[in-house]
């Protein structure tokens, strides 16, 4: 039954989009994030689900769907430098099997990252991406959430929908941040959505689907969710009108909730202070110092999984009591080719310096544009305008969960945080053509009206308006 409802979901979403085009970009969105063919068992594995979705999303707004409105920015063109070094590192990889294995899915993330922006082009198709994505990553957390709930967690454990690949955003640090991420963009879709209009039952489903994403670091057992939700706490309370308060909240929650907390989250949130008896958390630091060393040969990295290269051996301490007395042991363990587990360090790894910069500066630029938009409209009396910053600062604040999410997680080229970037550019070029002055504003495109036919410029329809 799930299968044939996923099945239902998505035909309605493609016959839905010969009407509105811009629906195929969302089903997109939906099948790169929730990834309902991992779901499936008998017919959607065998489904080209992606291609057909990409296919469809691309093609309908080349040929079906109103290109007015949409630019290219200087962000795009840093993705798409980007993928073209990614594409040159294929030529000296360390592992050219495994990098083509790699190469297949992070060009479709990067391509559909620089064309999504010139499909967002009014408020609506904004506030369409962010639903999808909510909804997306939501129904993930529920199924964790619940699962959590019942006693089901565990690190590595916790089983979402069945899906037994660990990998993409099904990994636990992985979905970790992400839920994280995005309840800045739950919270504003509560208060300032259009398609679901702020409501009691609207503003419950909110506070219960913050909870299931508070719920996932519980049930991964994940100490990057951890330090992502301290990370969003501290965001909160930096643009918050009532911190005292909202900090007293926070505090009594902490305090009511660590008795409820199952033994294994706690013990291993408690190797984040003694990281040197962890051999995870001592491997990541051995992995992250070769990768420096090995930056010095290879400056422009060693391609897709060049951490297959690394092997290395490091002193683990661990304490055991004995009687009234501590007795520290130092055990020597060697590792081989193990993950860098950090999108810094595995951009620098595969992609060396120049990839490393090119990464740092398209995200930097992103949170100064976020920044500005917020800023501009923080004490602004009109409610679309102060919408507009809103946005700005969730996305912001999602932005900056990823990054420290990012430390310790290799998730350089994962597309959730590339469709944060896209909702960024196309706020921006919102912003940027809305409240530009009136004698630089760009006109609507104008064609050949029909006898009798009102012209497309006098009969456009506002932004925010139904028609996406």
């Amino acid at each position: 039954m799930l299968e044939l409802a996923l099945l239902g979901f998505l035909g309605g979403l493609l016959l839905l989009g010969f009407k509105r085009p811009f629906l195929w970009v969302l089903a997109y969105i939906y099948v790169d994030l929730f990834a309902p063919q991992r779901i499936g068992w008998a017919i959607l594995p065998h489904i080209p689900l992606s291609l057909i979705m990409f296919a469809a999303a691309f093609g309908g707004w080349l040929v079906l769907d109103n290109k007015a409105g949409s630019r290219f920015s200087f962000r795009q063109g840093l993705i798409l430098a980007l993928l073209a070094l990614c594409a040159l590192s294929l030529t000296w990889a360390d592992f050219p099997v495994e990098a083509a294995e790699k190469w297949d899915w992070v060009w479709k993330s990067l391509v559909f990252a620089i064309f999504l922006p010139l499909t967002l082009t009014n408020r609506l198709r904004l506030e369409g991406v962010a639903l999808f994505m909510v909804l997306s990553v939501g129904a993930i957390a529920i199924d964790g959430g619940i699962k959590t709930v019942m006693g089901g967690g565990g690190y590595g454990t916790l089983s979402l929908f069945g899906v037994s690949d660990d990998s993409g955003i099904y990994e636990g640090s992985t979905l970790s941040t992400a839920v994280i991420a995005i309840i800045p963009l739950i919270v504003w879709l509560a208060r300032f959505g259009t398609v679901f209009r702020p409501s009691r039952a609207v503003t419950l489903f909110a506070a219960a689907l913050v909870f299931a994403c508070l719920l996932i670091p519980v049930g991964t057992s994940t100490r990057t969710g951890l330090l992502c939700i301290i990370a969003l706490g501290g965001l909160v309370m930096r643009t918050a009108r009532h911190r005292v308060l909202l900090g007293a909240i926070g505090a009594f929650a902490v305090v009511i909730a660590i008795p409820f907390l199952p033994q294994s989250f706690t013990q291993r949130m408690s190797t984040i202070e003694t990281y040197h008896g962890d051999q995870s958390a001592s491997t990541r630091l051995a992995v992250w110092k070769w990768t420096l060393d090995r930056s010095r040969e290879k400056p422009f990295g060693g391609g897709f999984d060049a951490y297959l290269a690394n092997s290395f051996t490091y002193q683990m301490k661990s304490a055991d009591s004995e009687g009234s007395t501590t007795v520290v042991r130092t055990e020597e363990v060697t590792e081989k080719g193990r993950a860098y587990h950090s999108a810094y360090f595995e951009m620098l790894g595969e992609q060396g310096w120049p990839g490393l910069a090119i990464w740092l500066l398209f995200h930097v630029l992103g949170l100064f544009q976020m920044e500005r938009i917020r800023h501009r409209f923080r004490t602004s009396e009109d409610y679309g305008e102060r919408r507009l910053g809103q946005l700005a600062n969730a996305l912001q604040q999602g932005h900056l969960v990823y990054m420290v999410g990012a430390l310790f997680t290799g998730v350089a080229y994962q597309p959730f945080i590339y469709l944060i970037a896209s909702l960024e550019i196309g706020l921006a070029g919102i912003v940027a053509r809305e409240m530009a002055p009136a004698g630089t504003r760009r006109p609507p495109a104008l064609r050949k009206a029909r006898p009798g036919q009102a012209s497309p410029a006098a009969s456009q329809a506002p932004e925010g308006s139904a028609t996406a």
